[in-house]
């Protein structure tokens, strides 16, 4: 047999084509080696550790960069250009992989994500730490879009049910071990640290990735798409409307709570909303009048999948809280309790601690069963009573009884990451894999991102009703409000107040959304039915493109055949 490649596979897979239409798997195709499987997934979830740290890494660093940069007001944009940047190009990650190949892809963004890593940590100004951090969060969003596609598609079935666990666990713990380690960075050495310290790890990481590339034989066969199939309307409309409606958010807690009705807030939103009705327009309109190998960035059918759309709104309403407890905690632990750097990192260890073992368990769940919605529903109602029962917490005297709440939310975090990152593998066909897993994890990132604006809205709001037009945190006068000298005790003990009750008030916000993400996932739940594997090889007749490799078991029963 001719096993050349064809038109139509993936240039650096090099998998053996399949007959068109045949449900049955490929004879050619043979699942990759435990081992080889293990060490590459070393190697793409440390890209996916980095990508992930770095959106939360410089929690406990901007009050020092703020210092040095003497910028208190515009220091949140170090951690929103990141976050915009990667929930931009997401999507568009995942789908250039179907395009030029997964391990080109990766490849890519590890370059571009090591080189502008690099640059962050020798800026210069604030200006261009966030130009940088910009243009780093471009990488990092191919880093997280495509471990989430390359992990699952690559895994033998029989690993399967470790995959949801293994990726919750890597999300989780980077979220939370960035403040640690950015605070460690910050306090014994210098905040530029947090960013260099990606160097050596990504070289790492990159190396083993190239080591552990499974070949030609172990990868599935996958049609692959040409440059006049890449969706480039949609790719735009998509970074365009996600990132304006985080700007304006952003915008308006820089510029005061009397900026609501003004253009830099109305602009911007009225423009993210018209860009989701231009991206859903779009997408209906090619899915119907465009040729057949056009590869859509934001399939609109994967949402006529009820517990799909559902998996996708809980995940973005899990987010926002999520981030938000990332960044507003250790900053209210430095500003608050005067907590060091790293200190206030640390305190987020519970988090983390609970994390882990929600990812764990959610596992254990799913592994022979499809009870990806109750577990997704069991994580948001853990997210809901932790924030919930954050709110009550004020002051220095509940920072015990903080730690404990903090636990709650991310057991539930870690619950549903590592559901929803299972379920696509379940519900979505395998045609739409790569732009499944690319919409959950952009609509995490706008959630969070989301979060993080609404703790700038909050602390300016508060510090305005006790300063007037926010002066604390509006003039070069106030950019260090924790231990400027010249600071009357009763000035300080009004900025604690006035930090402590944004705190308290985005907890409530966070507790609403997570109420919402209850409310979506009981809307789309569905009763089992199918077991995990039925429903994988369901979706695979209904349409799926890729061909799994074989399991060492399917190919001793072929032999005895």
């Amino acid at each position: 047999m001719d096993t050349r490649r064809q038109p139509g596979l993936s240039s650096d897979d090099k998998s053996v084509p399949h007959a068109a239409g045949s449900p049955k798997r490929d004879t050619k195709s043979v699942a990759i080696p435990r081992w080889r499987f293990w060490w590459l997934s070393i190697g793409v979830c440390l890209g996916l550790f980095l990508s992930m740290m770095d959106s939360s890494i410089v929690a406990t660093s901007l009050y020092i960069i703020a210092r040095d940069f003497q910028s208190f007001a515009s220091v949140n944009w170090v951690a929103l250009a990141y976050t915009l940047s990667y929930l931009g190009c997401a999507v568009t990650f995942a789908q250039l992989s179907d395009v030029v190949g997964r391990r080109n892809a990766f490849i890519a963004a590890h370059v571009f994500f090591f080189a502008f890593s690099m640059a962050c940590g020798f800026s210069r100004n604030l200006s261009l730490l966030i130009a940088f951090r910009a243009l780093q969060g471009i990488g990092g969003s191919g880093l997280y879009a495509l471990s989430m596609v390359i992990i699952p598609e690559l895994c033998p079935q029989e690993l399967q049910q470790h995959i949801g666990s293994l990726i919750g666990l890597v999300i989780a713990g980077s979220g939370v071990l960035g403040p640690i380690l950015g605070g460690f960075l910050t306090e014994f050495a210098s905040w530029r640290w947090v960013f260099w310290i990606n160097g050596p790890i990504g070289i790492i990481s990159l190396v083993i990735f190239l080591v552990a590339w499974p070949q030609a034989h172990h990868l599935p066969s996958r049609k692959s798409a040409l440059w006049k199939d890449f969706d480039y309307i949609g790719s735009f409309l998509i970074i365009a409307a996600s990132v304006l409606i985080v700007f304006a958010f952003q915008n308006i807690g820089e510029s005061g709570s009397s900026s609501w009705r003004s253009a830099v807030f109305i602009g911007p939103v009225v423009g993210g909303g018209t860009g989701w009705l231009a991206l859903v327009a779009w997408e209906a309109f090619a899915a119907r009048r465009m040729h057949d190998g056009f590869s859509p960035a934001f399939p609109v059918d994967l949402f006529r999948n009820r517990t799909y759309a559902a998996a996708a709104l809980s995940t973005l309403f899990l987010g926002y809280p999520y981030l938000l407890l990332v960044y507003s905690f250790p900053l209210k632990a430095q500003i608050v309790s005067s907590k060091s750097a790293l200190i206030s990192g640390i305190m987020l260890l519970p988090m983390l601690g609970a994390s882990a073992i929600g990812s764990a368990v959610s596992g254990k769940v799913n592994a022979a069963r499809n009870a990806h919605c109750e577990t997704i529903l069991a994580g948001a109602c853990f997210m809901t009573l932790g924030c919930g029962l954050l709110t009550g917490v004020a002051g220095t005297e509940n920072d015990g009884k903080a730690l404990g709440f903090l636990t709650f939310a991310g057991f539930g975090f870690g619950l549903s990451t590592a559901a929803a990152t299972i379920l696509v593998a379940v519900e979505a066909p395998r045609k739409d894999h790569a732009a499944a897993q690319g919409i959950l994890a952009q609509l995490r990132v706008l959630g969070g991102s989301l979060g993080i604006s609404t703790s700038t809205v909050l602390v300016h709001a508060e510090a305005g009703k006790r300063y007037g037009p926010s002066p604390i945190l509006g003039t070069k006068d106030a950019e260090c409000p924790i231990d400027c000298g010249d600071r009357t005790v009763l000035q300080l003990d009004t900025f604690h107040s006035a930090y402590d009750e944004a705190f308290r008030k985005g907890m409530v916000c966070a507790a609403a959304i997570s109420g919402a993400a209850v409310a979506v996932t009981l809307a789309g739940y569905r009763k089992r039915g199918k077991g995990v594997q039925q429903q994988r090889n369901t979706m695979f007749e209904d349409g799926g493109s890729v061909i799994l490799p074989r399991s060492p078991a399917e190919q001793t029963g072929a032999s005895a055949a």
